[in-house]
């Protein structure tokens, strides 16, 4: 740009140093007055004013050095002349004026006029198209025009402009606008939305702005591996099982296969769920297979784990396994009583208290609200223990899905209020203290014997020290 301008000075200088080497004296250098950017199609004006310059004179404006593109003269002393220029493609470029009076010269400096397109027929284009895709993936935006020139661009996601502010809500997005693209290198379900744009012209005056439409971005997830779970129910003499395919995760829709014994049996098209049911046939006690499903994509074919089809009847003697509660203070807070099943695969339990039947849950029963049953009725939580939820215990179970079938019952077992707390922290440190007294008591009185017996120890053998030197005075004495 700089080189070019420079290429168009040229022809000003010569001019100039024609006019010195004439010998004529140069006028003072007018001045040019013009905007530096114009839309198509539009029409613009150049002032060119040259002040201290006696008419009759003679304008002329110049472009892209010394191509002549209007004269005007000035015959009444305005100094200044007016050109007006309608935009075509071609009228970019360097503008200058050359005023001339009386056989003198003068040249303004140049303005650039840069031609602006108006912009029209924006849109979003994604790539991929359509912008469907799993998370992890790679999204690119990108604003495109049917037509404009100096654009400037601003994204929008679900209506909220996208800015490169640390403090923006969209920030955590990783929404980084660059040019026309909006690219975002790794995708997540949080991208997923509504994207727009809006390409336009800022000039001083009358800026120009066009808006896409949004395009709804979908991300995908990809699957989880399915479980396989079965159930099975009586109608009248006959039995029928129900195998559950689920997954936790992914998009739908989705197409979930089941295999008995490694042969597909049956298949199922889940358009708004991520679960699918296959009927089986089911007899208690008998071994009907090993059955696995599997979940399919359009990226992903995912299979389970295999599940044997038995149905063990309930049977066996349950046994209730009891289990004390207590508070932070060591107090009795709450009792759990489980009964323990050696048979069957889909037990129904039932609990009594001293004789009388602790309703299911699903019976309604509401005369102990102190009692809450757990894992489908197995475990008995006794929330308050009060002398009114003492007694004996039992539990009995049956299939759940014969209600004719027989029940198997417990042994009854004594849950009651004790008096008796455990030992709390405070005397545990009380009965350490005295154990300790009781130590250090005892080591006094040891060490105090041993000081005794080396004291008496000590007095023996001075009396005997004394008894031999009065001996030996004794007989060291003359006789009478």
């Amino acid at each position: 740009m700089k080189k070019k301008q420079e290429l168009c000075l040229l022809p000003v200088l010569v001019a100039a140093c024609l006019v010195s080497i004439m010998g004529g004296s140069p006028l003072p250098s007018p001045i040019l007055i013009g905007p530096d950017k114009a839309y198509l199609n539009s029409k613009v004006v150049f002032q060119c004013r040259s002040p201290g310059s006696p008419p009759p004179n003679t304008y002329e404006l110049l472009k892209d050095g010394n191509h002549l593109v209007a004269t005007s003269n000035d015959l009444q002393d305005d100094q200044s002349a007016m050109f007006f220029l309608k935009i075509s493609v071609t009228s970019e470029g360097s503008y200058h004026c050359r005023v001339t009076a009386g056989g003198n010269m003068g040249l303004s400096g140049t303005v650039r006029l840069q031609v602006v397109i108006p912009v029209s027929g924006t849109m979003v284009t994604s790539d991929p198209d359509p912008p469907i895709l799993y998370e992890g993936l790679r999204l690119t935006l990108t604003c495109d025009v049917t037509k404009g020139s100096h654009l400037s661009y601003t994204w929008f996601y679900n209506r909220q402009e996208v800015t490169s502010s640390p403090t923006s809500p969209l920030t955590p997005l990783l929404l980084w606008p660059v040019g026309n693209t909006l690219v975002v290198e790794r995708v997540t379900t949080k991208h997923a939305g509504n994207y727009s744009c809006i390409a336009g012209t800022r000039m001083q005056t009358n800026s120009r702005f066009s808006s896409s439409r949004e395009i709804t971005v979908r991300i995908k997830v990809y699957l989880s591996v399915p479980q396989i779970s079965f159930t099975i129910s009586k109608e009248g003499s006959s039995y029928h099982g129900n195998v559950t395919c689920r997954s936790s995760r992914g998009t739908p829709p989705v197409t979930f296969y089941l295999f008995l014994d490694d042969k597909e049996v049956g298949s199922d098209v889940a358009t708004e769920s991520l679960v699918a049911w296959f009927p089986v046939a089911m007899v208690p006690g008998r071994d009907m297979g090993a059955v696995r499903c599997a979940v399919e994509s359009d990226a992903q074919r995912l299979t389970s784990r295999p599940l044997t089809l038995v149905v063990v009847p309930v049977g066996g003697s349950p046994k209730v396994d009891v289990e004390y509660l207590y508070r932070v203070d060591s107090k009795m807070a709450a009792a759990r009583l489980q009964c323990l099943l050696s048979l069957g695969t889909f037990p129904f339990f039932s609990w009594s208290l001293n004789g009388s039947l602790l309703l299911h849950p699903s019976e309604g029963d509401s005369s102990h609200p102190s009692h809450a049953l757990a894992d489908g009725g197995r475990t008995l939580f006794l929330t308050e223990i009060t002398l009114e939820d003492s007694g004996y215990y039992r539990c009995r179970a049956r299939d759940s899905y014969d209600v004719t079938s027989a029940w198997v019952e417990s042994q009854p077992v004594l849950v009651q209020v004790t008096e008796v707390a455990t030992t709390t922290i405070e005397v545990m440190a009380i009965v350490f203290c005295c154990f300790l007294m009781l130590t250090l008591a005892g080591g006094v009185a040891c060490v105090m014997r041993m000081l005794n017996r080396q004291r008496v120890k000590d007095d023996s053998v001075n009396i005997s020290a004394s008894s031999q030197i009065h001996f030996l005075c004794l007989t060291s004495l003359p006789d009478p």
